[in-house]
């Protein structure tokens, strides 16, 4: 994992699920919020999967996280309050309160944030960059008796990002001219209320309702030129989920359907400097919905071999309607005596395409930039991947080897020179990459250590099959994807010294982006220079309930263009040298 153009990408792809104790937050969206999913300071534990999904976990084939969020349950009247204040004006703030009474539990937070260093800059030079935002996080559960439970999450946020402004030309980013005092503002709300009934300790029924509305605001400054760009985007989702998980003997079978109905607003803007032309102006309301049923069943051969076999039925409607059949295989060995786990997996999925769509006034001038809007149809992929995993004297390293195909690869593309960018399917896409992790025994007595290393190649081929198709913009034969990044580092080190004094550092290294100028007339290289960034945390715990740390982000202040693909406020460059103090106190109230 790593991130290119302000946005995490996960085996080749940007798009991911997010799961509140198993129950998908439903989104369709793509690259288009900037804004975090979840405060991380609300997660008690994220569950991180990446590919070998079974039929009842979804459908983004990038990356799955599951959130269990924090709980009242197991402490009584306690807050924590968090602040933090650092160079480029940044500040991230938090309290929190959590407690329970018999069968009740709660747990509140509220979250501001604000710095000057908002968004990866087009240039050096950081100029026009503030973001802030503020959030509402809340878990509410009652266990009302020994067999059924209840239990609400929800999340009001909003975040504000400046645009980074380029003016005029400079070398780092030529075409980057007359962009100044564009701001995206975004709002991330759901809910999820959830039922949880234990028919038999072999037998559990999930029923969940949710509600998801998610907004991308962007508003061109009135300088900018040649184009000045608005766009707001609304998503609404209103859905459910019913889940039978059953256990008997050697098998273990989920049952479940989930779907949601959506409603987008879409509001197209876009005038011409000096009135060269007349504004152009668009409004959408397209909805759609999602229905998706799944078997899932695992079986235990034996205590060290066991077989998965899903089936996931997905149908969708929208602009246009899809219906897709998804089975998924896998087999796990554990080798006997050296304990070695061997695991196989083959799998289809499938993902629903966004709603949007162009026409009227707004396709037309498309036309004059050499571009057309096609139907968006739903990713396919198919994913094979095999494993080992290796315990060595409490040592735990882990290896793998995927291969992605798919079908209509989602991206994106920018109206002419506007800030509107609007989904495409590339005909498919081929991403292959082997992976190892390393981790230290839990509790050795020299820290913690995590390696991941990653290979990987991410490239698309073909035509333009839905969206906006600018000529030109076609993969062709087999090419580098923006994000493709052949070798990636991570490696991190934790550990607790005397007089409680704690330490965490952790190394990155990329290999580079795919060059955006590779090829004629320049001849540049087929990527970018290769950079490494360190980060460092030293901190005490001065009691129980006191803790003050010092952060440093990009130590050695490596500095460069790291990503030249056109998309939020241009081309890339990675952040400069940050330092923040923070302090975190509990308390009891």
């Amino acid at each position: 994992a790593y991130e290119a153009h302000d946005m995490l990408h996960i085996r080749g792809g940007h798009q991911t699920d997010w799961l509140i104790d198993g129950v998908e937050i439903p989104n369709t969206n793509i690259a288009e919020s900037l804004g975090p999913a979840i405060d991380p300071q609300d997660i008690q534990t994220l569950g991180v999967e990446r590919g070998s999904y079974n039929a009842d976990e979804g459908d983004r084939t990038y990356g799955v996280f599951n959130v269990i969020p924090k709980t009242g349950f197991g402490v009584h009247d306690q807050g924590m309050l968090s602040v933090s204040a650092g160079n480029f004006g940044q500040t991230d703030d938090y309290l929190s309160v959590a407690s329970h009474k018999g069968n009740f539990a709660y747990y509140a937070s509220l979250e501001g944030n604000r710095s000057n260093l908002g968004l990866q800059t087009p240039v050096r030079q950081v100029i026009h960059d503030q973001s802030q935002g503020y959030g509402f996080f809340t878990n509410l559960q009652y266990n009302v008796d020994d067999n059924n439970a209840l239990r609400l999450v929800a999340q009001l946020r909003q975040d504000s990002y400046q645009i980074p402004n380029c003016i005029v030309p400079l070398a780092d980013d030529p075409q980057c001219v007359g962009q100044t005092g564009d701001v995206q503002k975004e709002a991330d709300n759901f809910a999820l209320l959830s039922w949880v009934h234990t028919f038999s300790s072999h037998v559990v029924l999930t029923s969940s309702l949710m509600y998801h509305f998610e907004r991308a605001a962007y508003d061109g400054g009135a300088a900018d030129f040649p184009t000045v760009t608005i766009f707001h985007h609304t998503s609404q989702y209103e859905g459910g989920e019913e889940n039978l998980h059953m256990h008997f003997g050697h098998n273990h079978i989920d049952v479940g359907v989930y779907g949601f109905a959506q409603q987008d607003h879409a509001d197209f803007n876009l005038s011409f400097a000096g009135g060269s032309r007349a504004p152009l102006q668009e409004l959408q309301n397209p909805t759609g919905e999602l229905i998706d049923t799944w078997v899932q069943d695992t079986y235990d051969v034996s205590h060290w071999v066991h077989l998965s076999l899903g089936v996931r039925q997905s149908h969708f409607r929208g602009q246009i309607t899809e219906n897709a059949t998804d089975p998924r295989y896998g087999l796990t060995l554990r080798v006997p005596k050296l304990n070695w786990v061997l695991s196989a997996f083959w799998g289809k999925y499938y993902q629903a395409p966004p709603l949007e769509s162009l026409s009227g006034a707004l396709l037309q001038y498309a036309a004059t930039q050499s571009s057309r809007f096609l139907p968006l149809h739903g990713e396919r992929d198919k994913e094979r991947q095999f494993g080992v995993t290796i315990p060595l004297m409490g040592w735990m390293i882990e290896t793998d080897y995927f291969v992605t195909q798919a079908g209509n690869f989602f991206d994106h593309n920018p109206i002419g020179n506007s800030n509107i960018y609007l989904p495409v399917t590339d005909q498919g896409a081929l991403i292959k990459g082997t992976e190892v992790t390393v981790r230290s025994p839990p509790m050795w007595r020299y820290g913690q250590v995590h390696v991941a290393y990653s290979n990987q190649t991410a490239q698309c081929f073909g035509s333009i099959t839905g969206g906006l198709l600018i000529s030109g913009t076609a993969c062709g034969d087999y090419v580098a994807l923006d994000h493709d990044q052949r070798n990636t580092l991570n490696v991190g080190y934790n550990v607790d010294l005397p007089q409680h004094y704690f330490v965490g550092t952790n190394v990155s290294v990329n290999s580079g982006l795919s060059n955006g100028d590779a090829g004629p007339p320049s001849y540049a290289p087929s990527h970018l220079p290769s950079y490494a960034i360190i980060d460092l945390t030293v901190g005490r715990n001065f009691s129980r309930n006191l803790q003050v740390s010092v952060t440093a982000l990009n130590l050695t202040n490596k500095h460069l263009l790291t990503d030249n693909s056109l998309t939020f406020g241009g081309v890339h460059w990675n952040n400069p040298f940050q330092i923040y103090a923070e302090l975190r106190y509990k308390f009891h109230y």
